[in-house]
């Protein structure tokens, strides 16, 4: 039996005492790998893939070499398992093996069964060692460790990198699970309401009253376009035009609360002494944004024989309920009230007036900028008429 390594035991209780505790992975990074070589394992590279749940990112990764400063975080796009770099890599092997890899690049005689291990030795890598990290669900992900001292690693180095790699899935899980929690509520739900969800708003009937910004827009003519094309030209309709209209209100610092079949109701969140007029600048920027790419895109649309993005946008100022509504197990985390309503039935009325976006009488007076005036307006459960406004051309 190889005996511990006693520096890679000092290491194992330092990350499961003081490192566990740096939740900035880079830096726990760093801080790892410089250990290790001051317990006199003599680390060159090391590299840390975990694959993660992310619409965008596939994977992330941690690549660390000695004397070149801080760890480089790398990420993968979806697609990249398609990739021949990563089928013949010895991480993919591991992770679907869980078997550790270990090559001898000294060895003139050891014929290399995987080409990033050729550009190692050339490198002046002598030994190679691919483990396993299984996190508690089965999934398997990877860690590598490379050294450039003549002979490689001793046979106790390697039982101690074990022993750390074996650590380091305990704190990588954990970590991992936390960031992905945190991406899936920014995808789902908003950046901000994810951040109060998170902090322990998760009671039905949790919530403040807030002043905001509120976007409505939706498609027009969705209904007739949902019962005549084909399924897959519905969905990219929506997903181009919901990107243009995300990206543009984030941009500006907005934030998307939900996708209503084709509606987006979105708020820009009024904090105590925030700017109105600042914030109202941002939205009117936002559609501003959203009108010039959109225009942009229907031209190829329209050659394409594709339906045009046509649409409608309404922004208000007003009071609302920010909160959890829904049933005990079942809960949405959205804005409720009349400044709510209000905005919905000003978008309805753009498709009357011909306009693209409208705006009430409260965000123009806010605005602190010329708007047009577009008269005044009888609005569906609203028992004064209201004057509406509308950008100038």
């Amino acid at each position: 039996m190889t005996p511990q390594h006693p520096g890679a035991v000092r290491v194992v209780a330092w990350m499961l005492h003081e490192g566990r505790l740096n939740t900035h992975m880079r830096e726990f990074g760093d801080d790892l790998c410089r250990r290790v070589v001051e317990a006199g394992i003599p680390l060159w590279r090391a590299f840390c893939g975990i694959r993660t749940l992310h619409p965008q990112i596939a994977a992330t990764a941690y690549v660390w070499r000695r004397g070149q400063g801080t760890a480089e975080r790398r990420t993968a796009e979806h697609g990249l398992e398609k990739t021949a770099a990563f089928v013949k890599s010895p991480l993919t092997e591991v992770t679907r093996t869980g078997h550790t890899i270990r090559r001898r690049l000294d060895d003139p005689s050891l014929v290399l069964d995987y080409e990033v291990l050729d550009t190692f030795r050339a490198e002046g890598g002598t030994d190679y060692v691919a483990m396993p990290m299984l996190f508690t669900s089965g999934e398997i992900n990877s860690i590598s460790w490379l050294t450039d001292r003549p002979g490689g690693f001793t046979d106790a180095e390697i039982a101690g990198l074990a022993e750390i790699a074996e650590m380091l899935t305990v704190v990588v899980e954990t970590q991992t699970h936390r960031r992905i929690v945190s991406a899936l509520m920014d995808t789902y739900v908003g950046h901000r309401t994810g951040e109060r969800v998170l902090s322990g708003a998760i009671k039905r009937g949790d919530g403040e009253t807030i002043r905001a910004v509120i976007w409505f827009c939706d498609l027009r003519g969705f209904t007739t376009l949902s019962d005549s094309l084909p399924r897959e030209l519905l969905l990219d309709l929506l997903n181009q035009y919901f990107e243009i209209m995300v990206n543009a209100l984030t941009a500006e610092g907005g934030e998307v609360l939900k996708f209503i079949g084709d509606g987006m109701l979105a708020i820009f969140e009024l904090r105590e002494r925030d700017n109105v007029a600042a914030h109202c600048a941002a939205a009117l920027r936002a559609a501003r944004t959203a009108q010039a790419a959109i225009a942009a895109r229907n031209p190829a649309r329209i050659a394409a024989g594709l339906a045009e993005i046509r649409y409608g946008l309404a922004l208000h100022l007003g009071e609302v309920t920010y909160g959890n509504i829904g049933a005990p197990n079942r809960l949405d985390f959205t804005v409720i009230g009349p400044a709510v309503n209000h905005a919905t039935r000003i978008e309805k009325l753009a498709g009357k007036l011909d306009r693209r976006v409208v705006t009430s009488a409260s965000f123009a007076a806010a605005a602190a900028m010329p708007l047009v005036n577009l008269g005044t307006h009888s609005l569906l459960g609203v028992i004064e008429p209201q004057e509406v406004f509308t950008l100038p051309d």
